[in-house]
């Protein structure tokens, strides 16, 4: 059956990938990017029908605008990929004074997926990208209110997805599921070539278990759950996800950024 798929900063990488696949597949994809060029040339390669939608997730006034857009055009998507994610950038703090890891990583896409939600079925998924990079999150850091080092802030941005795919879950007994996947280490992304200065490995590791989580039986009864693409199996997340109150303290302050800011 036929899909519907957004899928976050999918102009390279294994976001550009996993479209790909499931345009060949006949899924209708709805590629993102924050570049115009890129998601023509995107579109191009991807074929199949897709649609493009240009934001730029460092902004929580464009995530409303692109959920917006998508709501207008869709009165139902099947499947959200939160992909889009940054490491490096040349300035990290933006004007807000928020580090844009945990804007582009953490915020964003949970403003995204709180106006998608109503298009979202029951039995759809939203499928987060976490990473094996997971650190305690500092309270400060998600509020500005302390500088981090590029490793530093992406491994707590990391955790912090993990943490509200895990607690919103709660409120959704009945779907749509929710899911963090670590699609696996060192994949060769513009991100881990630009980060860490190698080649990386193949990321079509990446891209099928992207799909499978969004698509696949062994996902439909795992909402809630994070999976370890590294060992190829659900695992639990850093111990701090397992902290109630640290989940509850990193959930709150997501809130309220994203009312804030949002």
């Amino acid at each position: 059956m036929t899909k519907t798929i957004l899928i976050t900063g999918s102009t390279d990488g294994i976001g550009l990938l996993t479209a790909k696949k499931l345009a060949a597949d006949d899924h209708h994809v709805l590629l993102h990017g924050r570049n115009a060029a890129k998601l023509q040339a995107a579109s191009s390669q991807v074929g199949g029908g897709v649609e493009t939608f240009s934001a730029d997730l460092s902004d929580m006034s464009a995530v409303k605008s692109l959920a917006a857009d998508i709501r207008a055009k869709h009165n139902k998507l099947d499947v959200l990929i939160n992909n889009a994610g940054v490491l490096k950038v040349p300035q990290p703090v933006l004007e807000s004074g928020l580090d844009v890891r945990f804007v582009v990583n953490t915020f964003a896409p949970y403003l995204l997926t709180e106006l998608l939600l109503p298009i979202i079925p029951k039995n759809g998924r939203v499928v987060n990208l976490s990473s094996a990079a997971q650190a305690q999150v500092s309270l400060d850091a998600m509020l500005g209110k302390a500088r981090l080092a590029d490793m530093d802030a992406y491994a707590q941005s990391k955790l912090a997805i993990t943490i509200w795919t895990r607690e919103w879950v709660k409120a959704l007994p009945d779907g749509p599921a929710m899911i963090a996947v670590n699609p696996g280490s060192l994949l060769a992304s513009k991100m881990v070539k630009e980060g860490f200065g190698v080649p990386g490995k193949d990321m079509n590791i990446g891209a099928d278990i992207l799909i499978e989580a969004a698509l696949g039986r062994r996902f439909a009864d795992a909402s809630g759950a994070y999976f370890d693409n590294d060992s190829g199996a659900f695992a639990q997340p850093h111990s701090a996800a397992l902290n109630a109150a640290h989940s509850a303290e990193v959930m709150e302050t997501i809130q309220a950024v994203v009312r804030q800011h949002g």
